[in-house]
């Protein structure tokens, strides 16, 4: 399933995560799931938040420059190389996953990641086609 993904770019300085943190708390977004690659000057903050259209209108209400991807949210089987029932169909169709991160909730028990993809649309296809459970399907492969 698409989900919309906000990026932002942070300086690398104490408490400018936490600033960040605390303006989408004050305001009642969750941040469900987050990735943070730094270099020695700034941050690239990946998140995904309950609702995105209002994190979209805060973060740029409080000066920050923001990004609007749409990414993949997958479950996978929990358990030793459960990972592999999503990137293997993937590699197999030569789709090259940019990055990947965890969503912080659960669903049905499964573990859920969030996928940057190179092809978005063919990956989705790919995953259902060969049974990954994605959010709202019935069934995934081990």
């Amino acid at each position: 399933m698409f989900i919309k993904q906000i990026s932002i770019v942070l300086d690398n300085v104490p408490g400018a995560m936490s600033h960040v943190s605390e303006i989408m708390g004050r305001e009642g977004v969750n941040i469900r799931a987050i990735s943070v690659a730094d270099t020695s000057d700034i941050s690239t903050v990946r998140f995904v938040v309950d609702d995105p259209v209002r994190a979209l209108n805060i973060l740029k209400a409080n000066g920050f420059s923001t990004k609007e991807t749409d990414v993949l949210a997958v479950e996978t089987p929990d358990h030793p190389g459960g990972l592999n029932a999503v990137l293997k169909p993937l590699k197999n169709a030569g789709i090259n996953v940019h990055y990947l991160y965890p969503h912080l909730g659960r669903i049905g028990g499964h573990a859920v990641v969030i996928l940057g993809v190179d092809k978005p649309e063919e990956a989705q296809k790919v995953l259902q086609q060969n049974w990954v459970r994605t959010l709202g399907k019935e069934v995934y492969s081990i």
